[in-house]
C-alpha cells in the first residue's frame, strides 16, 4: 500500500538538492556535475562532484571536500580538474578518474586562491584565475617569495600574521571608485589575473611554478584556450579605472608564450564569455548594447577569429541567451534561451541565425554542455521537480534523466500543479501568469491569495524557477492560492516588452499586476478580502508601490527593496541602473526620481507590512529599508522591520539556511495573521 503523501513544510528546504555545472567526458560516457545540498548542522551548503554514466546507472560521488566545484575534464578523459575550498582559500586540484578511489592532488597554492581551471588542448597545462594586487604581482615577477613554514605551528603563525597585516592595511579603508563593495564584502585592490601551470607530476620546483600572463588592475573572465593551444581568450574591462568598470568589458586574446594582449572587440557593447569554435574559425560570445544596457536583451554574437565585424546571431529572435556551447561541426551553437516563462535548449545556425527548439519539454535549464558527438547534458528544473541532470543523445527525441537527487523527497510530499493564465491588460497587451491552487482545494470554496512579484526589474519568472519552487509550494501547502506573472518589464518577451517600464517603474507594470489578480479572482476561488503581496529587490519596490497605491491587500511582506531612487543611486554597487532606466542622474531631475520612488507614497501605506533586509546587502543597501520603516512608522502605519545580520541581497536564494527558513516562517505567519480569521484556522 502506497504511503500517503504529506504537505510541504518550511523545513523541507533542508531536503532539496540542486545540480550545477554539468561537463561531458571526452568519450561521452560520463557527465561530471556538482550536487549542492543544504547542511543544517553547519548552517551552510555542501558541494560535491559526482559522475553520472550516460548509459544509466547509479551516479557516483567522487569528491567529499564539501566545497568542490567547477569540474573540468582533461582532453584525454583520464583526469578531472576542479576547484575546492577545502583549505583556507580555494585552490585547483587534479583527480585521476581512471583509478577508482584515487586521491586528488593540489595543483595550485596561490596566496589568494585560484579558480576557473581550463585545460590546454594537449592536456599539458591548465589556465586559471588568481587574484593579486599590484605589489603582489611585482614581488612575484621579481622572484620575491615568503619562506615556506617548517612546521604546522609556524604555518598557523604566518596565516595569523598575514590576516593581521591585512586588517591594518585597510584601516582606514580608502575608497577611490564605485563600486567599492559588492555581494556581502568590501572590495580590495586585488584583481583576477590569468595564469598557466603545468599539470605533469614529478616536476622540479621551478617547472611547477605558475606563469602569469596578465598584469592589469582589472578582473579577467574565465580563460578559454583556442584549439591550436597558442592563445587564450578572455574578457575584461577596457576602462579599468572607470566606475562600474564591467560596463566597458571587451574581449581580449592572450598569447600563451609571452602574455601579449590584443583587444578583439570595440567599446559599443558589454562583451563577455568568449568561446572559440572547434575548428578555430569563429569566436562566439555574449554582448549587450551599453546604452540603457539594463533593459536590453543579451545577444549571442560571433566574429571571425582572425578579426572582423561581429554578427548578432539572435538579434531577430529577440530573446536573452543564458548559456551556449558550440556544436562539434562548428556550424551551429547550442543555447539555453529565456522565452515566455521557460529557459529551454535551442540550436542557432551560424550561417543564417535561424533558431530552432532542440529539446522538447517545459523546463528551466541552468547548465549546459555539448559532447564531441553532439549529445547534450544539462541541469534543469521543472514545475514538478526543483533540479535534476538530463542527457540528450544526438539521435534521441527525448532527454533522459540521469539523476534522482530529489526523487525520494518528492515521493513523500504533495506537489501542486501550476496553471497557466493569459491576461489582457488595460491596453490589450497580453500578460502571462500562473497560479497554484492550495493543497486540499475544494471547488466552490474561496481561499486567501498571495501575489508574488519578481525582481530585476527585468527578470523572467517561470513555473520551473528553482529558487522559488519551495516557497510557492509551501505557500500552497499552507492554504494559499499563489499567483505570479511576468508583467511589462520582464525578460523573455522581446526587448520592446522589456523596455516598456523605461522611465515608468511602478506606473507601467502596476496595472498588469492588478489585471492578473482580477483575472484570478474572476475564476471564483479567491477571497478578495484576504489577499497578501510580496516580492524582493524590484519586487520589493513593487510591493511597496502596490500598497502605497491601493488598500485591497490586507498584508504585505517587502524584501530587500528599492524605495528611494536617489539614495539608492548613492549607496548601491550599480548606481547607473537608475541612469539607464530613467535617462537622468539625480541632480538632473530629482522630482522625477522622487515621483517614481515608493518612499514618496509610504505615508499612504496602511496595509500591515513587514520589511525584510540583509545588513550586508550592497546591491540594495539596508538604508532603503530603514527609510521605508521610518516613514510608515511615523505616519501611523502597521510595520515590522526584520534585519538579518551577515546576509546580503541573495538571502532568500543562497543565504544562510537558518535565515532562509526564518524569512519564510515570518512571511507566512504574517500572512496567516491577517488573511485567516481565527475561526478559519
Amino acid at each position: 500500500m502506497a504511503k500517503e503523501k504529506r504537505r510541504i513544510v518550511i523545513d523541507d528546504l533542508y531536503r532539496i538538492a540542486s545540480i550545477e555545472d554539468p561537463r561531458i567526458s571526452p568519450d561521452g560516457q560520463w557527465v561530471a556535475y556538482v550536487q549542492v545540498t543544504v547542511d543544517r548542522m553547519d548552517n551552510g551548503y555542501k558541494r560535491h562532484i559526482w559522475l553520472a554514466a550516460t548509459d544509466g546507472g547509479q551516479p557516483i560521488q567522487i569528491t567529499r571536500g564539501g566545497k568542490d566545484s567547477q569540474p573540468r575534464w582533461s582532453p584525454d578523459g583520464t583526469r578531472l580538474a576542479f576547484t575546492s575550498g577545502r583549505g583556507d582559500k580555494p585552490q585547483i586540484y587534479v583527480l585521476p578518474v581512471t583509478a577508482p578511489g584515487g586521491e586528488p592532488r593540489f595543483l595550485t597554492s596561490m596566496r589568494n586562491g585560484a579558480t576557473n581551471p581550463a585545460w590546454s588542448p594537449d592536456g599539458s597545462s591548465i589556465a586559471f584565475l588568481a587574484a593579486m594586487n599590484a605589489q603582489e604581482r611585482k614581488d612575484e615577477a621579481s622572484g620575491k617569495e615568503k619562506p615556506e613554514p617548517k612546521a604546522k605551528f609556524e604555518s598557523k603563525q604566518h596565516t595569523e600574521l598575514d590576516d593581521h597585516e591585512e586588517i591594518l592595511r585597510w584601516d582606514p579603508r580608502p575608497v577611490w571608485r564605485i563600486p567599492y563593495r559588492a555581494g556581502t564584502s568590501l572590495l580590495d585592490d586585488r584583481f583576477a589575473q590569468v595564469y598557466v601551470i603545468a599539470t605533469a607530476e614529478g616536476l622540479s620546483s621551478d617547472e611547477k611554478k605558475p606563469r602569469r600572463l596578465t598584469d592589469t588592475d582589472a578582473h579577467y573572465d574565465a580563460p578559454q584556450w583556442t584549439p591550436d593551444g597558442k592563445s587564450i581568450l578572455t574578457a575584461r574591462a577596457s576602462e579599468p579605472d572607470s566606475d562600474e568598470p564591467w560596463r566597458s568589458s571587451s574581449l581580449y586574446r592572450l598569447r600563451v608564450k609571452d602574455g601579449k594582449e590584443t583587444v578583439i572587440t570595440g567599446e559599443s557593447h558589454q562583451d563577455a564569455t568568449p568561446l572559440p569554435s572547434p575548428d578555430g574559425e569563429w569566436i562566439a560570445y555574449l554582448r549587450t548594447p551599453k546604452e540603457n544596457m539594463y533593459s536590453r536583451v543579451t545577444r549571442l554574437a560571433i566574429l571571425p577569429s582572425g578579426g572582423g565585424k561581429p554578427t548578432d546571431l539572435t538579434l531577430a529572435w529577440d530573446r536573452t541567451v543564458v548559456d551556449f556551447k558550440w556544436a562539434p561541426d562548428s556550424q551551429r551553437l547550442i543555447i539555453a534561451g529565456a522565452s515566455e516563462g521557460w529557459v529551454e535548449i535551442y540550436t542557432v545556425e551560424v550561417s543564417t541565425g535561424e533558431v530552432e527548439k532542440l529539446i522538447p519539454g517545459k523546463m528551466y535549464a541552468e547548465g549546459l554542455d555539448v559532447g564531441r558527438d553532439g549529445a547534450v547534458a544539462f541541469a534543469a528544473s521543472t514545475a514538478a521537480n526543483p533540479a535534476e541532470l538530463f542527457w540528450q543523445p544526438r539521435s534521441a527525441d527525448e532527454p533522459i534523466q540521469l539523476t534522482e537527487a530529489n526523487t525520494e523527497y518528492l515521493s513523500e510530499i504533495i506537489v501542486q500543479p501550476t496553471h497557466e493564465i493569459h491576461v489582457k491588460a488595460h491596453d490589450g497587451v497580453t500578460i502571462q501568469g500562473w497560479y497554484i491552487l492550495p493543497v486540499g482545494y475544494e471547488k466552490g470554496k474561496k481561499y486567501p491569495l498571495v501575489l508574488e512579484i519578481h525582481g530585476g526589474p527585468h527578470v523572467m519568472w517561470s513555473p520551473a524557477a528553482r529558487t522559488m519552487w519551495h516557497e510557492w509550494q509551501a505557500s500552497a501547502a499552507r492554504g494559499y492560492v499563489v499567483y505570479f506573472s511576468n508583467p511589462r518589464g520582464g525578460d523573455g518577451y522581446g526587448e520592446p516588452f522589456q523596455r516598456a517600464i523605461h522611465r515608468a517603474w511602478g506606473e507601467a507594470d502596476f496595472p498588469d499586476l492588478m489585471a492578473g489578480v482580477d483575472a484570478v479572482i474572476a475564476k471564483g476561488f479567491v477571497d478578495e478580502k484576504r489577499m497578501a503581496v510580496t516580492g524582493g529587490s524590484y519586487g520589493g519596490f513593487m510591493t511597496a508601490w502596490v500598497v502605497g497605491h491601493t488598500n485591497r491587500f490586507v498584508a504585505a511582506f517587502t524584501q530587500r527593496g528599492v524605495y528611494n531612487l536617489t539614495s539608492f543611486y548613492g549607496t548601491s554597487d550599480i548606481p547607473t541602473l537608475i541612469s539607464d532606466e530613467f535617462d537622468v542622474d539625480p541632480w538632473d531631475d530629482p522630482e522625477l526620481l522622487w515621483k517614481y520612488s515608493p518612499l514618496a507614497y509610504a505615508h499612504q501605506i496602511k496595509t500591515p507590512i513587514i520589511i525584510k533586509a540583509g545588513e550586508n546587502d550592497f546591491r540594495v543597501p539596508i538604508e532603503q529599508s530603514e527609510q521605508l520603516f521610518a516613514l510608515i512608522r511615523r505616519s501611523g502605519g502597521t510595520v515590522k522591520f526584520l534585519r538579518y545580520a551577515r546576509d546580503g541581497h541573495e538571502l532568500s536564494r543562497s543565504g544562510e539556511p537558518l535565515h532562509r527558513v526564518s524569512r519564510l516562517t515570518e512571511m507566512l505567519a504574517w500572512f496567516d495573521k491577517y488573511t485567516k480569521p481565527k475561526k478559519a484556522r
